[in-house]
Formats: structure tokens, C-alpha cells, sequence
């Protein structure tokens, strides 16, 4: 039988916080570090965004199957972040510009975000999983 939570919200939360992970914790000498799904997805994104043929982040729920470009301020909903059992794995949800070569962007956005996350974190990085969601035509060609 289930535990009834008299705040709905709270236990959603604390759903949504165990499928994604808790976050990391890296254990020094002196104490231990601990880096939020939030900071890897900030890191992540930045990485994302100077990346060659990358117009923007979608959400990675697509709605009536179109992606929605997000404002840069909001490009952390275009990154999943799930650490596991020290683990990291990274799913990027990317609208790439028109004639560029798909698969060569997402070989350069996984390499970016995957050198960057390692750098600043210190650790290797499991999977980097990129989805493109969609294609963005320059506006002089319409």
C-alpha cells in the first residue's frame, strides 16, 4: 500500500529528484563537493551553445510534435542530466541550423559538453546523448 503525502507537490519532487539523481558528491580529504543536476546541466549548456551549426535548445518534450526554440536563459530545459551510482549521463535536445550535416554537429556537440563536463568536474562522463529536434531555416532564405 502507498503513503498518502498531504502535499502532493513534495512528493512529486521528491519523484522527479530520484529518477534524475540526486546529484553528485565527489568525497576529498578535506570534505566532500557536492554538484546539483542544475550546475552539470549549466555547464552543459554553455558548452552546447558554442557549438558550430547549433541555432538553439528545445525542451525535450516535444508538444503537437513541434520543439520550440528556447531563449538562451533557458537552455537548461533542453538538458536531462541523470547521475547514477557515480555515474553521469547527459541527454541534449539541440535544433541544428539548415544545411549544416546533422551528424557531424552532434559528433561535435557530444565531444564540447563531454570535454567540458570532464574539465570542470574532474570525472569521466558515461553518455552524452544528443536529439535533434528539429531543423531551423535561416531567415533570408524564406
Amino acid at each position: 500500500m502507498g503513503r498518502i503525502c498531504a502535499n502532493g507537490r513534495a512528493l512529486i519532487a521528491r519523484r522527479k529528484r530520484a529518477e534524475r539523481g540526486a546529484g553528485m558528491t565527489i568525497r576529498e580529504p578535506t570534505g566532500r563537493i557536492e554538484v546539483s543536476p542544475q550546475a552539470i546541466a549549466a555547464i552543459a549548456g554553455d558548452a552546447v551553445q558554442r557549438s558550430y551549426g547549433v541555432v538553439g535548445m528545445a525542451n525535450k518534450n516535444l508538444i503537437g510534435g513541434l520543439a520550440d526554440l528556447l531563449q538562451p536563459e533557458r537552455w537548461g530545459r533542453g538538458v536531462d542530466v541523470q547521475v547514477r551510482e557515480d555515474e553521469i549521463r547527459v541527454d541534449l535536445y539541440v535544433i541544428v541550423q539548415y544545411g549544416t550535416r546533422i551528424s557531424e554537429v552532434a559528433q561535435s556537440v557530444m565531444t564540447s559538453v563531454k570535454y567540458a563536463l570532464e574539465q570542470a568536474l574532474g570525472m569521466p562522463i558515461a553518455e552524452v546523448n544528443v536529439h535533434v529536434q528539429g531543423l531551423r531555416v535561416p531567415s533570408d532564405a524564406e
